[in-house]
């Protein structure tokens, strides 16, 4: 086996695997840290020794018994003399299991352990997207927009907080589960965004595995909570979003457009299920939540056959009823591109420039500024908008399709 195909098979193993074997050592050892360091170590005993003694048949088997001589070894050197008995213990694999939640999931426990309320919010995520979703530290703070030192800091303290306060590794009880159920969809959505349009320059633009994972571990929350409208609402979400993944990238590695893909390579399937989940929860007569409105405004979209069939007028409504909601500034950013198709680009660019303040490290918003810009004709001031756009994105399919539009101007 050459160089080449053992790196593409390492990098397959780790989109598939990685959560696993942390999950599992995690679960064993009892040990955030020790899981990670040990499954990091055992994909870099990877690198080194699949190339020579090429892929095993079951590669995730692999990785998890390297990862555990791993994390053994750790213990050995690390062991204090009243931890011996522990680590007997550990050694042996003779250590009792955790008592079962409501579903018995090694992942789904990983998640509900780094989303304990215990934890901020960010921190939440950060961990999360770190331990289950295998995202290296500059992934998470571009997707964040903060310093690396600052994350990986806030990474550090959550683990030592998990170990100190002694945070069961566990899905929460069919009582619990309500109450910490919105901090699991929040990371899982953000999960789910990382895949669907990747921020690291070094990694697959689109990582399906990742948008897979979050996707599955929707299901089966919304297994338990069946009649969680925001549960729905999200899976919803998430698969009217995967429906037009087929049509995202081009044969050439660039960002498509939405007013640009092919509608007909969309999966109808996805597409189907996830516009009965809204009709559900708009037949349940509640106020919906933020990720139903969200779920809406995915089905107005995938339910035009065309970009000109768009019912922008309902989306903008359903914009409103969301800036109630979330008065987020990204929100805003979003609402005013709806705003260009109905009122015209110098109202929405209006709006969009008021935003500056909190998005001028967003590369999304200087793309939309430049695109709104080139409609006005003002191609001087598209053309800066767009390199500063090209300057902060990370994701190499949105640099190429952001790029080409550039050169596009006069």
């Amino acid at each position: 086996m050459n160089d080449v195909d053992a790196r593409e098979a390492i990098t397959r193993a780790h989109h598939a695997e990685w959560a696993r074997v942390v999950a599992s050592l995690t679960r064993r050892f009892g040990d955030l840290d020790i899981a990670e360091e040990a499954a990091a170590e055992a994909f870099a005993t990877a690198v080194r020794r699949w190339p020579a003694d090429g892929v095993p048949p079951n590669p995730g088997a692999w990785l998890t018994t390297t990862a555990n001589r791993k994390a053994i070894d750790r213990i050995r050197r690390e062991s204090r003399r009243d931890d011996k008995h522990k680590e007997a213990r550990m050694l042996h694999g003779d250590v009792p299991p955790e008592p079962l939640g409501a579903i018995d999931d090694d992942r789904l426990r990983l998640i509900f352990t780094c989303c304990h309320p215990a934890l901020a919010m960010q921190t939440r995520v950060a961990l999360t997207l770190r331990m289950v979703g295998g995202l290296t530290v500059p992934e998470i703070a571009r997707a964040f927009l903060v310093r690396e030192t600052a994350l990986e800091q806030r990474i550090t303290r959550a683990k030592a907080k998990i170990k100190a306060a002694r945070i069961p590794y566990r899905v929460p009880s069919a009582e619990d589960l309500p109450t910490r159920v919105s901090g699991v969809l929040a990371v899982l959505y953000l999960v789910f965004n990382e895949g669907y349009l990747a921020t690291g320059p070094d990694t697959d633009p689109v990582r399906h595995d990742l948008t897979a994972e979050a996707i599955r571990l929707t299901r089966l929350i919304r297994a338990l909570l069946p009649d969680d409208g925001e549960v729905a609402g999200l899976l919803a979400l998430m698969l009217l979003t995967e429906a037009r993944r087929p049509a995202r990238i081009s044969a050439a590695g660039e960002l498509v457009t939405l007013n640009e893909q092919d509608r007909g390579a969309w999966d109808a399937d996805l597409i189907a299920e996830g516009h009965r989940l809204v009709r559900e929860r708009l037949a349940s007569g509640t106020a919906p939540g933020r990720y139903q409105i969200l779920a809406a405004i995915n089905a107005v979209h995938t339910s035009a056959r065309d970009i000109r069939d768009t019912d922008w007028s309902q989306i903008l409504a359903l914009y409103d009823q969301l800036v109630r909601l979330d008065p987020s500034p990204i929100i805003a950013l979003n609402r005013a591109i709806a705003l260009a198709e109905l009122d015209g680009p110098q109202v929405a660019l209006a709006a969009v420039d008021r935003l500056e303040d909190k998005l001028a490290g967003y590369h999304a918003y200087h793309a939309t500024r430049a695109d709104l810009l080139r409609r006005l004709g003002r191609s001087r001031q598209s053309r800066a908008a767009y390199d500063k756009a090209i300057e902060l994105a990370g994701n190499t399919a949105e640099t190429a399709y952001l790029t080409r539009r550039r050169d596009q101007l006069r």
